[in-house]
C-alpha cells in the first residue's frame, strides 16, 4: 500500500473513505442543503411534520431510556465493573485536559447559550409537575432546580454511554474500530461490523450528528449575531449570519486541521479556564448569599424529585404533556443527536482510562462544572428579574429570543462591557471546539473509524456543519433548531439503548453476574442433579 507521501492530499482522502457511510451520509446532508436553496418551504414542511411526529408517539420512549442510562452509570461508578481499563497503555492526557476537551467537546455551547435563560422560563412558567405560580417567589427555587435537573446528568449520560461502549471494545479487542457501530459489538457480532446492519448504524449516526452539532452552532451563531445587533447596533440579516457561520468555520477548521493536541487540546483548555473566571466573577458581583441559599435548595430538589422529573409525561395534566414536550424531551434529543459524535470522541480520549473514571468525569465531575453555572448566572437572572434590577420580561413573553439574555443581564453589572466582551469570546471559543471536535468525529465515522483522517475529509464535514447551522438560523432560528434536534436525536435513543444493554451483556458474561448467581438460568426449567436426603449426589465435599 502507498504511503500518505506518496499518495498526496487527494489521493489519501479517497483511500481512506468508507465509500458506503460517506455517500449516503454526504447525500442525506447536502441534500437537504440543496433542497433549501430549491424550495425553503419544502424544508420547513418537513421539519414540522416528523417532529410532530415524533413527539406524538415517541416522547415517553425518551424518558425512559435515558433515565435507565443515567441508573446504569451511578452503577458503573460504584460497582465492580467500573475497575475494568480501556487498553492497556496509559492515559494520552492529563486529567484536566482529558475533562476540558470532553467537557468542551460534549455539550458546553449549550451550556453558555441558556446558562442566562432557561430559569427565567420556568420562573415564568413552572413545570406542571410542581405546584406553584408563574413570577413567585417559590417558583425561584423550582426554576433553578428545573434547569438543573435538565442539564446535569441525562444529558450528559447519553454521551458518556456511547463513549464507553465504544472506547471499551475498540481499545480491548483487536480488529474493532472506532467508530460508532462498535458500541454493538455484542448485539451484532464482531465479525458484522462491516455488514449492513452496522453501515446502517453508522449513517445514522452522521445525520444524527450534522443535525444535533448544526443545532448548537445555531444557537451559538444566533447568539452572537444577536450580541452584535443588541449591543452595537449591527444587524446583520440572513447574509450576516452567513458570514459569521462561515467565519466560524474557518476558524474551526484551521484548529481541526492542526489536530486534537495542538488545537482541541489547547482551546479547550482555554475554554474551561475562562469559563471559570467568568463563572467566579459573575458569582461575586452577582447576589452572592442568595446564590449559595438558591443554589442549595435546588440541588436538594433535583435529587429529591429526581425520578418523578425524569419520568413526568404531563398526563392528565392541563398543558402538562405540551410543557414536557418543550423542554425536557428537546433536550434528550438534542442530547441524544450529540451522543454518537460526543461518544465517539469521548472514546477517542479515554484509552487508558477505566470505566469507572470515563463514567465519572462524564456524568459527575462535568455536572459539577455545570451545577454553580446554572446557580450563578441564572439565579442572579432571576434575582434580578424578581427584584426589578433588569427587566426579561420581553424575552420570557417571546418579544425577544433568548439570545440577548446574557447582554440583558451582564449590562447590569459593573464593568458590564468587560463581561459581554469575555461572554462572546467564551460563545466564539465553545463554539470552535465544539465544531472542531464534531468535525473529527463525523470525518472518523466515513473513514471507517481512521483516527486522523485527511484534511480534506474533515473540511468536507466542516463546511457542511457550518451550512447546515445558517440554513437552521435562517428557517426559523430557536424554534426550527429544536425541531431539527428532535428529528435526528430521537431515532438515536434506541441505539443508546441497545449499547448500554450490550455493555451489560457482555461485562455479565465476561466479568461475572452482580445480581444473579452465575448458573441462573433466565428462561426455562434448570437441570438439576436430583437430591438425596436433601444433599446433592455429587459435588459434596465433607473432607
Amino acid at each position: 500500500m502507498s504511503n500518505d507521501g506518496e499518495l498526496g492530499a487527494l489521493g489519501r482522502f479517497r483511500e481512506e473513505l468508507d465509500p458506503i457511510v460517506f455517500l449516503f451520509g454526504a447525500l442525506l446532508t447536502v441534500g437537504v442543503i440543496a433542497t433549501f436553496f430549491i424550495s425553503r418551504n419544502t424544508v420547513e414542511w418537513a421539519i414540522a411534520g416528523l417532529n410532530t411526529l415524533f413527539l406524538e408517539y415517541l416522547n415517553w420512549v425518551l424518558l425512559v431510556i435515558v433515565f435507565l442510562i443515567v441508573v446504569f452509570l451511578l452503577f458503573l461508578i460504584v460497582g465492580p465493573w467500573g475497575r475494568i481499563r480501556f487498553g492497556d497503555d496509559p492515559p494520552e492526557y492529563s486529567f484536566f485536559s482529558f475533562f476540558a476537551m470532553l467537557y468542551s467537546a460534549g455539550f458546553a455551547a449549550g451550556v453558555v447559550f441558556w446558562g442566562p435563560t432557561e430559569a427565567l422560563f420556568y420562573y415564568d412558567s413552572p413545570s406542571p409537575l410542581f405546584d406553584v405560580s408563574g413570577g413567585s417567589s417559590e417558583a425561584m427555587s423550582i426554576a433553578v432546580q428545573q434547569t438543573l435537573f435538565h442539564w446535569a446528568l441525562p444529558q450528559l449520560a447519553v454521551f458518556t454511554i456511547m463513549g464507553i461502549a465504544i472506547g471499551y471494545f475498540a481499545y480491548n479487542y483487536e480488529g474493532v474500530p472506532l467508530r460508532v457501530s462498535s458500541a454493538l459489538t455484542p448485539l451484532i457480532g464482531k465479525d458484522n461490523l462491516d455488514g449492513p446492519t452496522a453501515k446502517v448504524i453508522d449513517i445514522l449516526a452522521v445525520f444524527a450528528t450534522i443535525g444535533g452539532v448544526a443545532t448548537s452552532l445555531g444557537f451559538i451563531g444566533s447568539q452572537f449575531v444577536t450580541g452584535l445587533d443588541f449591543q452595537w447596533g449591527i444587524n446583520l440579516g440572513d447574509a450576516g449570519i452567513l458570514l459569521v457561520v462561515t467565519t466560524m468555520t474557518m476558524l474551526f477548521t484551521i484548529s481541526m486541521v492542526l489536530g486534537v493536541d495542538r488545537g482541541i487540546r489547547r482551546l479547550s483548555n482555554f475554554n474551561m479556564i475562562l469559563f471559570a473566571i467568568l463563572l467566579v466573577a459573575a458569582f461575586v458581583v452577582g447576589p452572592t448569599l442568595f446564590l449559595v441559599l438558591i443554589g442549595t435548595q435546588a440541588i436538594s430538589g433535583m435529587v429529591t424529585d429526581f425520578i418523578s422529573m425524569s419520568l413526568y409525561t404531563g398526563a392528565g395534566e392541563e398543558g402538562g404533556t405540551q410543557w414536557m414536550n418543550d423542554w425536557t424531551v428537546f433536550y434528550w434529543a438534542w442530547a441524544l443527536s450529540w451522543s454518537p459524535f460526543a461518544g465517539l470522541f469521548i472514546a477517542r480520549i479515554s484509552r487508558g482510562r477505566s470505566v469507572r473514571e470515563v463514567a465519572f468525569t462524564g456524568i459527575v465531575a462535568t455536572s459539577a462544572a455545570t451545577i454553580p453555572w446554572f446557580v450563578s448566572l441564572g439565579g442572579t437572572a432571576l434575582y434580578f428579574q424578581h427584584e426589578g434590577i433588569a427587566d426579561f420580561s420581553q424575552v420570557m413573553a417571546f418579544e425577544q429570543g433568548a439570545e440577548v439574555t446574557g447582554f440583558i443581564l451582564f449590562e447590569a453589572f459593573p464593568l458590564g462591557t468587560v463581561f459581554m466582551i469575555a461572554f462572546m469570546i467564551l460563545v466564539t471559543t465553545f463554539f470552535i471546539t465544539s465544531a472542531d471536535s464534531s468535525t473529527l468525529a463525523v470525518s472518523m465515522m466515513t473513514t471507517g473509524g481512521k483516527a486522523q483522517p485527511s484534511n480534506i475529509n474533515r473540511i468536507f464535514w466542516g463546511v457542511v456543519l457550518g451550512m447546515t447551522a445558517a440554513i437552521l438560523m435562517i428557517l426559523g432560528g430557536v424554534d426550527a433548531l429544536q425541531q431539527a434536534a428532535i428529528i435526528t436525536g430521537g431515532p438515536f435513543a434506541f441505539v443508546c439503548l441497545l449499547a448500554m444493554l450490550g455493555l451489560i451483556k457482555h461485562f455479565s458474561s465476561r466479568y461475572g453476574r452482580i445480581l444473579l448467581q452465575e448458573e441462573t438460568v433466565m428462561i426455562g426449567s434448570a437441570d438439576r442433579t436430583p437430591n438425596v436426603g436433601g444433599r446433592a449426589q455429587a459435588g459434596d465435599d465433607d473432607d
